[in-house]
């Protein structure tokens, strides 16, 4: 990854807030949702549900696929992401609670909805990428740039 791409990366990771996560549910379908995000790094966090079909999804594979888009008004202003990668659901009481401090610092109205009270009913996730496109139309249409960011 070059200078201009951990960049580009840098920039849709900062100013987009929302990703697509699409897990695999147990009959193979892939299920795809939108949930807000933080990350440190490229190292990304969520809080879903505990008892979410995400979270079941993610028991049984942790293969995920992710879009983060940002907002545009013409298609040659598309910029985003798009990246294979690996979700865990965090167990560790100091994983859970890294992801909720950046949760938190990203979304401070969050804080009711990942509390330490809410730990019966909210799980956080670590995702970590493997494999990241570049996607920038301004570059011409459907222009990308395929990144290994982790080994699998």
């Amino acid at each position: 990854m070059d200078e201009a791409q951990r960049e580009f990366i840098r920039q849709v990771l900062d100013h987009g807030t929302d990703l697509t996560l699409a897990t695999i549910r147990p009959d193979g379908y892939p299920q795809a949702t939108t949930v807000s995000f933080a990350c440190r790094d490229m190292t990304l966090y969520a809080g879903i549900g505990r008892g979410s079909q995400k979270a079941n999804n993610i028991r049984h594979n942790d293969k995920v696929s992710l879009t983060i888009n940002l907002p545009y008004h013409d298609w040659r202003d598309i910029r985003g992401l798009s990246m294979s990668a690996h979700a865990e659901i965090l167990d560790d009481p100091q994983d859970a609670d890294t992801a909720r401090a950046c949760l938190e610092a990203r979304f401070p109205d969050v804080s009711e909805w990942v509390g330490p009270d809410m730990a019966a009913e909210v799980v956080f996730l670590r995702i970590r990428p493997m494999l990241v496109s570049v996607i920038d139309y301004s570059k011409g249409f459907g222009h990308t740039e395929l990144i290994n960011a982790g080994s699998d």
